[in-house]
């Protein structure tokens, strides 16, 4: 169990996994006011890239309102006393990338694979402990695996270099005792710290980071309001305060982070970040959550209900860098349900004549 002595740090992922409820359009001026206002409530990690990490900006994932520059630029020039952080996903994200990122005044990486595939983070995680870096291993995904195979990749990034080693709940559908057994495997297998990120999509986001921390875990992820993926993050000013209502000890102001959630993010929101159907399905089939808005496009594209989209991609398991797979299962989708019409039709027309 953590020591509630310790300082539970904070990554503030706002900027990053708020991008995915935005469609990625942050503008300069956004960000260098929610960089500006986090900085200065003293969250020590801001996260700032496209959500689905540099590079990520296409027609796949969704295009960017400002390239990846342009948005690392924006907060560094904002950022006195925090660490400008951002995601990689290797083959998303280059290791010319990562210089790029460097020269922008990035301080810390998270390597992010899926739960499965840790050994392709080797190269990058080498090369930013080589340029100085923070460097942390991102286990994705991490409800599709039991906690011995989490182990086992959670030692590759301990060997590659990494400083911390985080277990993502990409698809927010880890129940509170599911979080636990993860992190304590984890936590009592490696020498460095663990790291918990959490989705809203079951209504657990803060209760399963609470867990985390009690099994062990020293970081946690956050976003202003929740603004992230699928039903949203753990909420930045909530979790700070359930954790010191907890008894443990966090590096940020409780209410200045409220402030900038209230004053600056509140109001650049497109929408609540609320627990709606197709977030719950994410969840409940343990679906990436970033497929949302993907998803609803392909729904109203075809004409379906994008609980059966997401059902369907939990039923086949796919994963965060399968976004193309929506618009074939949409589509897959919609054929059968012309086949189901036109036999349908079929029978109540021989049914109609008493002829079989």
């Amino acid at each position: 169990m953590s020591d509630q002595n310790s300082c539970i740090r904070l990554v503030d992922s706002t900027l990053r996994d708020g991008s995915h409820a935005v469609s990625h359009q942050f503008t300069g001026e956004q960000i260098a006011a929610v960089a500006a206002g986090l900085d200065k409530v003293g969250i020590p990690f801001i996260e700032v890239s496209h959500g689905d990490g540099i590079g990520g900006s296409s027609i796949n994932y969704g295009r960017s309102r400002l390239t990846d520059e342009q948005m690392l630029k924006a907060a560094s020039a904002v950022i006195k006393r925090a660490s400008l952080t951002v995601l990689l996903l290797p083959g998303i994200g280059t290791q010319e990338d990562l210089k790029m990122a460097i020269d922008c005044g990035v301080k810390a990486v998270r390597v992010a694979t899926h739960v499965t595939e840790a050994d392709i983070a080797e190269q990058h995680i080498g090369l930013a402990k080589t340029m100085g870096m923070t460097a942390f291993g991102f286990l994705m995904m991490t409800h599709m695996r039991p906690p011995e195979v989490i182990v086992e990749q959670a030692k590759l990034f301990e060997s590659y270099g990494a400083d911390v080693v985080y277990l993502a709940d990409s698809a927010g559908a880890m129940l509170p005792q599911d979080v636990t057994a993860r992190i304590t495997a984890v936590k009592s297998a490696l020498s460095v710290p663990v790291g918990y990120h959490a989705h809203a999509n079951l209504g657990l986001a803060i209760a399963n980071s609470l867990s985390a921390v009690q099994a062990g875990a020293s970081f946690l992820d956050g976003t202003c309001r929740g603004l992230g993926g699928g039903a949203g993050n753990a909420q930045s000013e909530v979790l700070i305060g359930v954790l010191q209502r907890a008894g443990y000890r966090t590096d940020a102001d409780f209410y200045g982070v409220m402030d900038v959630a209230e004053d600056i993010v509140g109001p650049m929101m497109h929408r609540p970040q609320e627990i709606r159907n197709a977030p719950l399905i994410l969840g409940y089939a343990g679906v990436y959550s970033s497929f949302l808005l993907h998803t609803y496009r392909a729904a109203e594209k075809y004409g379906l209900d994008a609980r059966d989209i997401i059902a369907e991609l939990g039923k086949r398991e796919m994963v965060g860098g399968q976004e193309d797979m929506i618009i074939s299962v949409a589509y897959e989708l919609a054929q059968q349900r012309e086949v189901a019409k036109n036999e349908t039709g079929n029978v109540n027309a021989r049914g109609g004549t008493g002829k079989m």
